[in-house]
């Protein structure tokens, strides 16, 4: 049977309707199973975390908004920087790009107490980290991006004297806008990794230590509510990254 696209009003409401269900099943099913609220705290549980402790919530949401913001900018502008660099550079990136894929095999747990170590513990060492997680992938997609234009479409800019420039401009970045859209989505949230394990390592505010301290003092709730605000957050990330690639396709 041939099935139709979904209306915008299905698109929006199902969705809503597919996370109230599961939700309304973790609120029954939980307590009917017998597992304890010290382990998996219901919804209505968590809910009143954000009812009672809002304020300690926001207080350490700032934090970790700002650094995995700041990273997934620095990040996201190196790599394109460098990709531009190596698209028009066969000999920097046959030198470099070797060194890069080393630094990406490098766990990010384990790079982040040497960042820790070098920037202190203050707020550069998340951003930093943030800008690691989130520099590799946006790295290879946008050279992907940059070379994808066919060489009949350079030959048609050669033949039109187009400078390098322009085909630049008029060619190679309209090309890789839908891949690089495609790993700015996904930076959306490994950005907020990033800060979140900055923060475990070596921190005393943001969701990532609060994470850590409800963790050691067995409040639950707390840490399922950090937990949801650090999604949360994530998907604000991803919301405002596909409202940015809209308005690039309108403005294309």
């Amino acid at each position: 049977m041939n099935r139709g696209p979904l209306s915008p009003f299905a698109q929006t409401v199902l969705p809503i309707l597919g996370a109230g269900s599961l939700i309304l099943a973790w609120q029954v099913l939980l307590p009917l199973a017998g597992v304890p609220a010290y382990i998996v705290p219901t919804p209505t549980a968590i809910a009143g975390v954000f009812a009672r402790n809002g304020s300690l919530l926001l207080s350490n949401l700032w934090p970790t908004a700002i650094e995995a913001l700041s990273g997934f900018v620095l990040g996201n502008l190196a790599a394109v920087l460098l990709a531009v660099v190596f698209v028009h550079s066969r000999t920097l990136q046959a030198a470099y790009f070797p060194v890069v894929l080393f630094f990406n095999t490098i766990p990010v747990l384990a790079l982040a107490p040497v960042v820790i170590l070098i920037f202190g513990l203050g707020m550069l060492p998340k951003i930093v980290i943030a800008a690691v997680i989130c520099f590799f992938p946006t790295l290879i997609n946008m050279i992907r991006g940059l070379e994808s234009a066919s060489p009949s479409e350079h030959e048609l800019f050669r033949v039109l004297s187009a400078t390098r420039w322009e085909v630049f401009w008029r060619l190679r970045l309209p090309r890789a806008l839908p891949m690089l859209f495609a790993s700015l989505r996904i930076a959306s949230a490994t950005a907020v990794i990033g800060a979140i394990v900055g923060e475990w390592i070596g921190s005393d505010k943001g969701l990532g230590a609060l994470i850590i301290q409800a963790t050691f003092n067995y409040q639950s709730d707390r840490l399922y509510a950090a937990i949801v605000l650090s999604s949360l957050l994530s998907i604000g990330f991803f919301v405002a990254v596909v409202a940015a690639e809209r308005w690039s396709v309108r403005y294309r």
